[in-house]
């Protein structure tokens, strides 16, 4: 590919600061693109209900910022996702989304129907939000966060909220342990939807075992913005201190042939070297007859804190390889049959999972030099 160009500004949570460098990323990238009366979806970060301050969802200025500049353009504004828990109402009200944008002409709607996308091999035709597919315009918004089972969750990694509902345990569970072909999914439906732009939202970020409740908030104040997600993705990892492609959703992206060759960043990018990511570990190795005695004791899994656990029924829910379930008032989860997506990390309202790696894990894998 030929040359991307990345914004990035210094910025804040304060809306004189933050509108004017929304709408210059905006009339930067998609300026020329957005006409009176077209349909444009704006699909932020929704993972669960919870307020801005957990950085777990887009912030809702920034999302009003968007809209407002839309809206000023004359489109019809719709703004969508598929949270991984929690109604899609809840999440509205507690993100503050519904009360910040209370005064604007725009419409909240849940993703829903779908249709079906030939994304390519493997996975040939895939459900992807009607609405995402059928927009003039589709502005993605996410937030800048870690994530335990990619290592990180950007503007690639955002758009999977355009598979609908229950859809998406239903893909990990098909991709099972292999990261890389599900990050290979990541890439091709982000490819499929095409955002005009790609904002993300980090002012305040998430480090540590995001994306859920078990990050931890960490200020960066910083917005960033281009027309290409891969570039945006690729140099937001750079600007952090972290090797890029070990990001699993940019080393598919590579591999496709989707990140540009000669990619401009255009402002002061800050200098972060001590942001907090994962340790992500191989899942197996060796024979393949040794691999279920490997996912049982060796390889990392979740880990139950149960002075924090409330037996709530999310993580079990949820699981894509039903292999947490509730027994005499405890949570036991079968590590053969985990597929370690780390799902109900993700969506545990009460931050009660955590990744641990087996003390004999981590001694064969020191043995193995990995």
């Amino acid at each position: 590919m030929g040359k991307s160009t990345v914004i990035v500004r210094q910025a804040s949570y304060d809306y004189r600061i933050l509108k004017p460098v929304i709408f210059e990323i905006l009339d930067s990238f998609c300026g020329d693109l957005i006409r009176p009366g077209s349909r444009v979806v704006l699909k932020p970060n929704l993972l669960a209900p919870a307020p801005p301050e957990k950085a777990m969802v887009t912030h809702p200025l920034v999302v009003k910022a968007v809209t407002e500049y839309a809206i000023e353009k004359g489109c019809r504004v719709q703004i969508s996702d598929s949270p991984a828990m929690g109604s899609f109402a809840r999440v509205l009200n507690e993100s503050g989304l519904r009360l910040a944008l209370k005064d604007l002409d725009v419409e909240f709607r849940e993703f829903k129907e779908f249709v079906r996308i030939d994304i390519g091999e493997p996975f040939r035709k895939i459900e992807i939000a009607k609405d995402a597919i059928d927009a003039d315009i589709v502005i993605n918004l996410p937030k800048l966060k870690t994530h335990v089972q990619m290592r990180m969750t950007l503007g690639v990694k955002n758009l999977f909220g355009c598979i609908v509902g229950l859809r998406k345990p239903e893909w990990h569970f098909r991709t099972g342990v292999n990261r890389e072909l599900f990050s290979f999914l990541l890439a091709r439906i982000a490819k499929a939807v095409n955002p005009a732009v790609t904002i993300l939202d980090g002012i305040l970020s998430m480090e540590g075992e995001g994306p859920g409740r078990s990050g931890t908030p960490r200020e960066l104040g910083i917005m960033a913005g281009s027309n290409n997600a891969y570039a945006l993705d690729v140099s937001i990892c750079e600007m952090l201190g972290i090797e890029p492609f070990s990001v699993f959703t940019n080393k598919a992206a590579r591999d496709m042939g989707l990140i540009p060759d000669n990619i401009e960043i255009i402002g002061d990018v800050p200098a972060v070297t001590d942001f907090k990511v994962p340790d992500i570990v191989p899942l197996v190795f060796g024979p393949k007859i040794l691999h279920g005695f490997m996912r049982r004791h060796l390889v990392q899994r979740p880990l139950p804190d149960v002075s924090s656990c409330r037996l709530c029924g999310q993580c079990w829910t949820y699981c894509p390889a039903k292999a947490i379930w509730r027994d005499r008032g405890q949570l036991r989860i079968d590590y053969h049959k985990c597929i370690r997506c780390y799902c109900c990390i993700e969506v545990c309202p009460h931050a009660a999972l955590h990744i641990k790696e087996p003390l004999l894990g981590r001694a064969v894998r020191r043995l193995k030099g990995k």
